[in-house]
């Protein structure tokens, strides 16, 4: 093959990362990959379509090998509009260990830098050591402080949900 053949007909890398705003199409992937995590509260398929259509400025998800293989969704508070807040991160089982989901965070606060997005929030449960430290390591990667405080009781669930805490990264 020639030179120039090669360079016609490129080839993705086995396992080349692309990040990139949801579209409505990964809808239904997104809606997978949370449910076959087993961990994740499971939103309606609905949702996961609205979060591709309406927030995909504010969202990102990573596909490798023409696949969707994991999801940020988020939002900018319309009473904090330089805080990002964070509803999910998820990658599928057999792309866990690579590093993804921070990846995904950096690339979404990095993207949204110019847009004045200064802060990240998300709720996490007060058990689940694997996100906990997923937003410890990006403050410490960032070189910005996290706080932790106290957002909703089990009381303030009708399902028996458990508590929820609120992370903020940012100075």
């Amino acid at each position: 093959m020639t030179p120039d053949q090669k360079s016609a007909n490129p080839t993705t890398a086995p396992d080349a990362v692309l990040f990139r705003s949801p579209q409505i199409a990964d809808g239904v992937r997104l809606w997978e990959i949370a449910r076959n995590t087993e961990v994740l509260d499971l939103n309606s398929s609905y949702a996961y379509l609205l979060w591709c259509r309406d927030f995909s400025r504010t969202s990102v998800v990573t596909v490798v090998d023409n696949r969707v293989v994991g999801f940020v969704t988020g939002f900018t508070r319309p009473d904090a509009p330089h805080t990002l807040m964070v509803w999910q991160v998820a990658v599928d089982a057999d792309q866990r260990g690579k590093g993804l989901a921070g990846r995904m965070l950096t690339e979404l606060l990095d993207r949204l830098a110019p847009d004045g997005v200064t802060h990240l929030e998300t709720t996490i449960s007060p058990d689940n050591e694997a996100s906990i430290a997923l937003f410890t390591a990006l403050a410490r990667r960032r070189n910005t402080t996290i706080t932790r405080s106290d957002l909703f009781q089990p009381e303030n669930f009708p399902d028996g949900h458990e508590a929820e805490e609120l992370y903020t990264i940012g100075d």
